[in-house]
């Protein structure tokens, strides 16, 4: 310390500016490398908050694992305020909003700038049409994270044929992939990229509970869901003739589906004196919870029990389930939500939903999943209270697959860094 004091005090600046010189040089000659570009595409729709998360996740994932590549969204959903809370969360991340039937100048210096391209999280492939334009114009490496599969046809195995990787987010859906013969050097397993969310808004998730009356760690979430989504009816287009099929099966299962989710209410708040927030995933679950769970509720019940009467953003979402006791849930992104909070969460799975549910399994949460049409009321409410009265080894488990998940993201992600060295 009494060098450098002396030094400082014997060196004039125009000294020291010539002793700096060199390295001043050599940084001007050798300037750190350019980040690698990856395109991003994601954003299926905005009438989810699980399709909202899918994009906020990855694109933390990427941030906390692989901080030296930069991300480009690639969006093809941006309403509800979608794109505005993109902004505010990543106000340096660049989004192009060109469709994919027209490579836009925007797409195009996309296209040039970025050394990969990833598929994030969905249903299945969702984006083959944006992978192969991608794939044709460019010949440059591209990947799937995350997805679930039900059928490939020949078009898509030739296109996933020259995939980098292939990420399955359930190992079902992963044995089924392994069985199709795909030259896709990479074939592996990684969770729903919206266990990476980190999205808060504690203010408003604050003003909310307060309003309705709800304190942290007394209440649970319950979310319903149809066995069938009814998008034609979000979309205001007349239903087609698999609409109609598909929703004569929901119609067949309301009724049975809602007295179970509504009896584990009935049984949690017999049990516990304690509350129960009614909430949704998808814009029309806001009626749908009220009509199949609160609705009908005795009085003595209902007056524990607090629904929530409008659709929210994951911010908001996520800040109100990290305060919650648990939660039981038809739909899994809440749920996920939820795990990557370290809530204790039990998934519902009806028949008619994908293969993704097998992630409760995958992940070392198998106890507490269970499938509508084979599990009584009785057996969840009994999970439910276990976990409620040995909360802190419902905590242990929680948090250990939460930590398993993390270690599956530092993992996966790394095929990305790989594909964009080409």
């Amino acid at each position: 310390m009494v060098q450098r004091r002396t030094f400082l005090k014997n060196t004039s600046l125009a000294g020291l500016a010539l002793a700096l010189a060199p390295i001043a040089n050599a940084f001007a000659a050798h300037p750190p490398a350019a980040k690698k570009k990856v395109l991003i595409r994601s954003g299926w729709q905005t009438v989810n908050i699980g399709d909202i998360g899918h994009t906020f996740g990855l694109l933390q994932i990427m941030q906390d694992f692989l901080p030296e590549v930069e991300p480009v969204l690639w969006i093809k959903s941006y309403d509800r305020g979608v794109e505005e809370l993109l902004r505010s969360t990543y106000p340096k991340l660049q989004i192009v909003k060109s469709p994919v039937d027209e490579v836009s100048a925007e797409l195009q210096t996309a296209f040039d700038e970025c050394a990969v391209m990833v598929h994030s999280s969905g249903p299945f492939v969702t984006a083959n049409k944006e992978l192969k334009t991608w794939c044709d114009k460019t010949r440059k490496p591209f990947g799937i994270y995350g997805v679930s599969l039900d059928e490939v046809t020949a078009e898509l195995m030739e296109l996933l044929d020259k995939a980098s990787f292939f990420y399955c987010r359930d190992t079902e859906s992963l044995r089924y992939f392994k069985t199709l013969g795909c030259k896709c050097p990479v074939q592996d397993f990684a969770p729903d990229s919206t266990f990476g969310i980190k999205l808060y808004n504690d203010a408003k998730a604050n003003a909310y509970l307060e309003k309705v009356g709800l304190k942290k760690g007394e209440f649970i979430c319950v979310i319903p869901r149809m066995r069938y989504t009814p998008y034609w009816q979000m979309v205001n287009r007349a239903p087609n003739e698999g609409d109609k099929e598909k929703q004569a099966i929901a119609d067949a299962y309301e009724k049975r589906d809602g007295e179970k989710m509504r009896q584990v209410i009935i049984d949690w708040v017999k049990a516990t004196g304690k509350q129960v927030l009614i909430c949704p995933e998808v814009t029309y679950q806001v009626e749908f919870s009220k009509m199949n769970l609160y609705d009908p509720l005795p009085a003595d019940i209902k007056k524990n029990c607090v629904w929530r009467d409008s659709f929210w953003m994951p911010d908001e979402a996520t800040s109100v389930y990290k305060q919650a006791r648990a939660m039981v849930c038809c739909e899994p992104h809440s749920l996920i939500m939820a795990v990557a909070n370290n809530i204790p969460s039990i998934h519902v799975k009806q028949a008619t939903d994908t293969r993704k549910g097998q992630m409760w399994i995958d992940i070392g949460l198998g106890d507490w999943y269970f499938r509508m049409d084979e599990t009584p009321a009785s057996q969840i409410s009994r999970q439910l209270l276990q976990i409620h009265n040995n909360y802190d080894a419902a905590l242990k488990t929680v948090n250990k697959a939460r930590e398993y998940v993390i270690f599956l993201q530092k993992k996966t992600i790394q095929s990305v860094k790989s594909a964009a060295k080409g």
